[in-house]
């Protein structure tokens, strides 16, 4: 892989994995309007691997409750404060992880990758981001999370399997209808990241170990950093504009944008 691509891809990846606006479909895109090769699957668990050392580092606080509850549950102690936020999370979580071996297994997920269904999906998610955020109220902190939310939001989290849904955009749509603080909706949104993130590059590494195809070079290596680097500079961002005055509007406009540009070219 050239070096302009390797920069492009991890600074792609690091700065739209965690904003509500989809680093798979931009990463699906990449190919597609630029020509150039794909990126192939060794260098996505690159990527995908500095933005989750990003997102545990900025969250570390977080992180680390969960961590202690994953050990109070398993040392038989599974109704403290931390064991039910791992067991909200692990919620969260399963939709997920059931709808993506299933496509997996089904062979759809690259049928998916088309300009078409992401100017789509790109376009739909902006207003249903736009719609969420102006009628949603700002009453809830994550404290207030329950099981049915975290339900939720883990239906919503598995239909951003479909490239240009955006992950945080769907998680966060849904704590935005449920009337979370956007900070807060943000910030369970990208918690919810981590055992996604994790279970799907475990899936994928395992994939590459058993065909004998994963290179762990330097361009794995400096496409890891530079995507952890560019995902913490975003957080940083993101998480400012929201404990600020800012509303999702920018993110919905630039979906908008967007998915209608991408559906301009896919029936052009």
């Amino acid at each position: 892989m050239s070096a302009f691509d390797l920069v492009m891809l991890a600074l792609i990846q690091g700065i739209t994995e965690f904003l509500p606006v989809s680093s798979s479909g931009h990463l699906a895109l990449w190919p597609l309007l630029t020509s150039r090769a794909d990126q192939g699957v060794t260098m996505d668990v690159a990527v995908h691997l500095g933005t989750l050392v990003a997102v545990c580092a900025y969250f570390r606080g977080d992180v680390g409750r969960v961590a202690v509850g994953a050990g109070h549950i398993l040392g038989g102690r599974p109704a403290t404060a931390e064991a039910r936020l791992a067991w909200l999370l692990a919620l969260a979580t399963v939709p997920a992880v059931v709808a993506g071996l299933a496509l997996k297994l089904a062979g759809a997920m690259e049928a998916l990758r088309s300009i078409e269904v992401i100017g789509w999906t790109t376009l739909t998610g902006g207003i249903l981001l736009w719609l969420a955020d102006r009628l949603g109220r700002e009453t809830r902190d994550g404290a207030a999370w329950t099981w049915r939310d975290a339900g939720l939001m883990g239906l919503a989290q598995a239909l951003a399997l479909i490239p240009g849904t955006s992950r945080s955009g769907a998680c966060m749509t849904m704590a935005r209808a449920l009337g979370y603080r956007r900070d807060e909706a943000a910030r369970l949104a990208l918690l919810m990241a981590v055992p996604t993130i994790l279970a799907a590059g475990t899936v994928e590494t395992a994939g590459l170990v058993a065909g004998g195809n994963l290179r762990l070079g330097a361009d794995f290596a400096i496409g890891a950093a530079l995507a952890g680097l560019a995902a913490w500079a975003a957080l940083a961002v993101m998480m400012r504009m929201f404990r600020g005055s800012w509303t999702m509007a920018p993110f919905a406009l630039y979906r908008l944008a967007l998915g209608l540009g991408l559906l301009a070219l896919a029936y052009a």
